[in-house]
């Protein structure tokens, strides 16, 4: 699958209450490509659309803001493996929208397949509910990060979430 190619939805797994969410892509770019641009805060400022802050290493800390503070989440670095894995927490307090807040891991694995990379993107310890509020959203971010190693431009972050949203209903 090409970056571009975006039919693909995100693949569910449940054991009890919860859920564990994946997504596999593949871009025409080195997994070298794709790791600075998962890794490099700068970088993901501009397809993530959160701030980050990245002690990137094993046992380092990693920080998400999103502005307007929509969301905030940490962990700490579970796996550290240039450049093929990377797997830390995402922990979120509980707010008015989220109540009993989040905690999850989150795990990027890149294989390389000729000058390709195959990205797997797996969101474990989700529940049910939570797993399909995010997989919309996670699927256009993962549209967002081929569109930025492609270079090329992204229409509207909220209206293709809106789009993408009836192929993950409950």
């Amino acid at each position: 699958m090409r970056s571009d190619d975006v039919s693909r939805i995100g693949q569910f797994s449940f054991a009890g209450t919860h859920a564990m969410l994946t997504f596999q892509r593949r871009f025409p770019h080195s997994p070298e490509a794709v790791w600075a641009a998962i890794t490099d805060p700068k970088r993901l400022a501009a397809w993530y659309m959160q701030r980050v802050f990245i002690d990137g290493r094993l046992g380092g800390s990693i920080e998400f803001v999103s502005d307007g503070g929509k969301l905030h989440a940490t962990g700490q670095i579970l796996a550290w493996e240039p450049p093929r894995l990377l797997e830390y927490e995402w922990k979120v307090k509980p707010r008015p929208m989220m109540p009993s807040g989040e905690d999850t891991i989150v795990r990027w694995e890149l294989l390389r397949e000729g000058p390709e990379a195959v990205l797997t993107l797996t969101h474990l310890n989700l529940t049910q509910g939570k797993a399909f509020g995010a997989a919309p959203f996670i699927h256009v971010v993962l549209e967002r990060l081929g569109t930025h190693l492609d270079r090329r431009p992204f229409q509207d972050f909220g209206r293709r979430v809106a789009e993408i949203q009836t192929q993950y209903a409950a």
